[in-house]
């Protein structure tokens, strides 16, 4: 004000009827406030927002799930996410996963025609699934997620961790490819957002593999995928009380060993599931004990077994360089220490 050097401050408001808050005022640069965090505690560490977002998503994409962001508040908590209804709030809303928004995909979805699957021979079909474990000594979920062979009912790998994201899709879609080739293989899924993932649709597109999605709230046409979760949450979840994730880890690792070593299956015959493997590859069929020989190994030079518990583990230059070759130099380390780490390998 130009006159302010000719009167009081109190004076000079008074006259050009401003308050004195107002003639003091100077904007401020940028938004008011704190910088909004990049990381949410859980447990004992911290995760990155992102993958707290990760999180609602795969909430949301429960059948006839529209939480609002306070009972998705009370959801992380369960899972002991440290978060507020306001943090919530504005993950979800810059992720536009606010109640009345749609989680929309690229490109069209090739559907399930058929309920039934006639598989005449290995790797022709194959189903996935995520299933959530309850650890009772941690009180919290855990996520495995499991492929099965629709032909022998078999197991071919699994993964159990805290969260399930559409790297750890794509890393097990390559060892597959790896290992047994995908071209033209049919995979089927459901609509979790880790399968309907831009990134992982790319890659299997890539491998030439055919995805095809179940319509939503139909569990009905992923019967078998389903029908081995009915089956291990009889035999294993619903027997065992899990003290810790690493409790749970080992009961499942022998669940699986079990389950396609030993355990007969109705529906294929009264035989094991790698008995039935053997016989569409016309392998010898020994229920007992598998000799590293007799399986005819497509990638020695990438695949270790231990004998007895037939557990195969990629080698990690091999997976480093099959990255590079594919073009995916940005997702190197995630899925290295993904094999490393998380993922089980049933050897065959």
């Amino acid at each position: 004000m130009k006159y302010k050097d000719r009167g009081l401050v109190d004076e000079v408001c008074k006259w050009a009827q401003m308050p004195k808050s107002s003639f003091y005022y100077h904007a401020h640069p940028g938004q008011r406030g704190m910088k909004a965090s990049t990381f949410t505690p859980i447990g004992d560490g911290s995760v990155e927002n992102s993958l707290v977002v990760d999180q609602i998503r795969a909430i949301l994409t429960m059948d006839y799930c529209i939480y609002g962001y306070r009972k998705m508040t009370a959801e992380l908590r369960e899972m002991e996410y440290v978060i507020n209804h306001k943090k919530v709030y504005r993950l979800m809303k810059e992720s536009h996963l606010l109640y009345g928004t749609r989680i929309k995909t690229q490109g069209k979805r090739t559907w399930v025609k058929h309920r039934r699957i006639e598989a005449k021979r290995p790797m022709e079909y194959l189903c996935l699934d995520i299933k959530y474990v309850w650890v009772q000594g941690e009180n919290r979920w855990y996520y495995q997620l499991a492929i099965l062979d629709v032909f022998s009912r078999k197991i071919l790998c699994w993964m159990f961790q805290k969260s399930i994201k559409q790297t750890d899709v794509i890393a097990l879609m390559r060892w597959l490819d790896l290992r047994f080739g995908l071209k033209g293989v049919i995979i089927r899924n459901d609509n979790g957002s880790q399968f309907i993932a831009h990134k992982v649709r790319q890659v299997l597109q890539d491998l030439e593999a055919k995805q095809e999605f179940t319509h939503v709230a139909t569990p009905e046409e992923n019967a078998y995928i389903e029908a081995f979760h009915s089956i291990e949450q009889r035999e294993l979840m619903d027997r065992f009380v899990f003290t810790s994730y690493f409790d749970a880890k080992q009961h499942i690792e022998k669940y699986m060993q079990w389950y396609n070593f030993k355990r007969i299956h109705g529906a294929i015959g009264f035989i094991t599931p790698m008995e039935k493997w053997a016989q569409g590859l016309s392998w010898p069929t020994v229920r007992q004990q598998y000799e590293p020989d007799s399986m005819s190994l497509s990638r020695p030079d990438c695949v270790s077994l231990r004998e007895g518990s037939a557990l195969y583990s990629l080698d990690k230059v091999s997976e480093m360089v099959y990255l590079r070759l594919s073009g995916d130099q940005d997702e190197e380390e995630s899925v290295v220490n993904c094999f490393e780490k998380n993922v089980q390998l049933i050897g065959v």
